[in-house]
């Protein structure tokens, strides 16, 4: 009997079953159930009983109601989607501006890399949690660093906007640039993981492409451009798609949508409106990655 050996393909097709099959069996085990029920909820009006609870069916109301009748849901949503429109482009430049400078060689560089990404862990659920408990005790707030850093900062935005304008820059590019240096310490929060990606994919890059484009006489502008943007590329989509999902994740539709359920206690509404912003996300999602992944380059 003769053993086929398998193909590079087929090997690493199976390393990327193993990558995600503890995803897969947490998926089947512990979210398959509530998965389906939430659909069940979202079609029927629920209410609690002495058993348990009771499901009436009725269809597509719990959908119409909460686009034609809630008066908070459109106006939540569609604000949650202009901000994360907004806020994406932003996190994304200053994660790939700050990955490149940590990746430098300099002193203290990994002291750096540390206070780039403590103010995620800061940020944290667990961190929250263990200090609502009385487990920890943080001294101040993100609030309060920010204002101190206000009050501590002497750069006036107007200089940046004055000059940006002397340059020709359009009034909407100055007044978003404005923005973003106003809500730094926002972006610094947001961008911990995206920076640790970023840095990974600059780690990656062959040393001796640099080398070679030296040799030709390239510009450190012209081997970012030419090199390090197209090589970190298939990273770039992996970081839209996260902090998309980041930004939706934290955003005003989902407190509502757990007011709706835990204090309206209208499971049903709630259900409803969880699936049009699960379908609202995920449209999104396969938009923008269909049109950033036609530009990525893969490095072979």
């Amino acid at each position: 009997m003769i053993k086929r050996s398998l193909t590079l393909t087929q090997k690493r097709a199976l390393l990327g079953i193993l990558f995600i099959l503890p995803w897969l069996l947490g998926f089947l085990f512990l979210f398959v159930s509530p998965f389906v029920q939430s659909i069940r909820f979202s079609f029927s009006e629920l209410q609690v009983a002495p058993s348990g609870y009771d499901l009436s069916f009725i269809g597509l109301d719990n959908y119409t109601n909460a686009l034609r009748i809630d008066p908070n849901f459109n106006r939540i949503l569609t604000e949650s989607v202009s901000e994360m429109a907004y806020n994406v482009p932003m996190i994304l430049f200053f994660s790939l501006f700050a990955a490149t400078l940590l990746n430098s060689k300099f002193k203290g560089r990994p002291l750096a890399r540390a206070i780039f990404f403590l103010p995620v862990i800061l940020a944290s659920g667990a961190i929250a949690e263990a200090q609502s408990a009385g487990l920890i005790q943080l001294t101040g707030s993100s609030q309060i660093a920010q204002e101190l850093g206000e009050q501590q900062n002497g750069f006036d935005p107007m200089i940046l906007a004055n000059m940006l304008g002397n340059g020709g820059i359009p009034i909407w590019f100055i007044e978003y640039i404005v923005t973003a240096v106003n809500r730094i310490y926002e972006i610094i929060r947001s961008s911990g993981v995206q920076i640790l990606i970023f840095l990974a994919a600059l780690q990656s890059v062959p040393s001796t492409m640099y080398e070679v484009a030296k040799m030709e006489g390239a510009t450190a502008y012209e081997s970012f451009w030419k090199i390090t943007f197209p090589m970190v590329s298939p990273l770039i989509l992996t970081n839209v798609i996260y902090t998309i999902i980041d930004s939706f994740a934290d955003s005003q539709v989902t407190q509502y949508i757990y007011e709706t359920a835990f204090t309206s206690q209208n499971f049903g509404l709630s259900a409803a409106m969880a699936w049009m912003y699960t379908i609202v996300v995920s449209l999104i999602l396969i938009v923008v990655g269909f049109f950033i992944s036609r530009r990525v380059f893969y490095y072979n």
